[in-house]
């Protein structure tokens, strides 16, 4: 069952520290207000809402770590991420845990 939920949440054993030190992009979907109340160094901000209209900002070449403040909108980017074609993406969770972890 715990496999299970980690799969629904996009939670999984990846070494992020890794990717982000092999260049992903860390991708923060929360709006324009909280990522200003604090974020990751270097993450680029395009809000879950926002991102449709704003893949041109992210490189299908490198991976994308997707974060939010809980991972629910960073599971969402995730998948609308991998619906245009995006192959190496990851869900962080919370930009606060992905941080800690990186």
């Amino acid at each position: 069952m715990l496999d299970t939920l980690k799969k629904l949440f996009g939670i999984n054993s990846v070494d992020y520290e890794t990717l982000v030190k092999n260049g992903a992009q860390i991708l923060d979907v929360r709006t324009k207000g909280e990522y200003e109340r604090g974020h990751i160094k270097n993450s680029i901000n395009i809000s879950v809402n926002q991102l449709t209209s704003s893949l041109h900002k992210l490189s299908k070449d490198k991976p994308i770590i997707t974060c939010c403040a809980s991972g629910m909108r960073s599971r969402t980017a995730k998948a609308i991420l991998k619906s245009h074609g995006y192959t190496q993406v990851y869900n962080g969770g919370s930009w606060i845990g992905l941080q800690q972890r990186i």
